[in-house]
């Protein structure tokens, strides 16, 4: 199939963009990129009628709740949305023929060990984000059997709000500030993972199953918040804290830095480090002028 249809759930956030940015290069241009009211995740009615009008090759949710502090209070619509609206679209999946793509996270891992973490490893969630987001993946992995997981971890881009942006803003406003140097794992550019989501959707080799994506590299909040200021032209002083001095709601996994060996053999994959991933999204914000605001 050469440009198969493609669904795309949560089709106007910041990964949505991203395959948006990136698709066309793969000449997959036959996508509907879904915002939360036409592709509601939780309406049966509303996916009933789009998966009755046409039945797509591909259907990629990239919907999910990610208040990860939010989730702790909120934990019935967190868990509708991860857990039951993953399920409902790999379900109408599964009927339709389709290959489900699903989006989950490095927060499925308790974080208490300090070791490359793979496929295999117990997934062992510390807050309400990651429980749901491992529900969802045990629902998916139940309802069909063509699906591809993705974990992936840090996500930032020049689209919708992140870390990156955040920091531009902050540190074009403040001479210090002040980031947490205890929680390790990986930046990913969301540019990347689109990228891989494209060659997965055109590669010949359809080897369904749970695969971890990231950028390569190991990066504290601390590492990642400097090599931001650096590459940007910004003179920001940077003091690492530890994440006591700084309490949240949700408990963070304190190292979460994923083995990617499944994907990148199976795959042939080549992944780039986060810091020259990085300097490509400083250089696209500095290009395209995008308002870090």
């Amino acid at each position: 199939m050469n440009n198969p249809l493609i669904y795309v759930f949560g089709g106007t956030g910041q990964l949505g963009q991203c395959l948006q940015l990136v698709m066309p290069g793969y000449e997959l241009t036959n996508v509907r990129f879904l915002d939360e009211v036409e592709g509601n995740i939780l309406d049966h009615d509303c996916l009933q009628k789009l998966f009755a009008a046409e039945k797509p090759a591909y259907v990629i949710n990239c919907a999910a709740y990610t208040a990860v502090d939010q989730a702790e209070e909120t934990q019935d619509l967190c868990d509708r949305v991860n857990r039951v609206g993953a399920a409902n679209l790999a379900r109408y999946s599964q009927e339709a023929g389709a290959i489900f793509m699903h989006i989950s996270t490095d927060f499925v891992f308790g974080g208490n060990v300090p070791k490359l973490l793979t496929e295999e490893d117990a997934a062992l969630p510390v807050n309400v984000y990651g429980l749901t987001k491992l529900r969802g993946e045990e629902e998916i992995a139940a309802l069909t059997e063509r699906y591809y997981i993705l974990r992936t971890s840090w996500l930032y881009s020049e689209f919708a709000n992140n870390f990156t942006k955040t920091m531009l803003k902050l540190g074009a406003d403040q001479e210090v500030l002040n980031v947490i140097a205890d929680q390790v794992g990986t930046p990913t550019y969301a540019v990347d993972l689109a990228d891989v989501i494209c060659r997965l959707i055109t590669n010949e080799k359809q080897q369904f199953g749970l695969y971890h994506y990231s950028n390569e590299g190991v990066a504290s909040w601390y590492d990642f918040a400097v090599a931001i200021f650096e590459l940007g032209g910004l003179s920001t002083k940077v003091n690492p804290i530890p994440g006591t001095a700084y309490p949240t709601k949700a408990t963070r996994p304190a190292f979460s830095v994923m083995d990617k060996t499944k994907i990148k053999n199976t795959f042939a994959l080549e992944i780039p480090h986060w810091r020259h991933s990085l300097s490509r999204c400083i250089t696209a914000l500095h290009r395209n002028q995008v308002s870090v605001g």
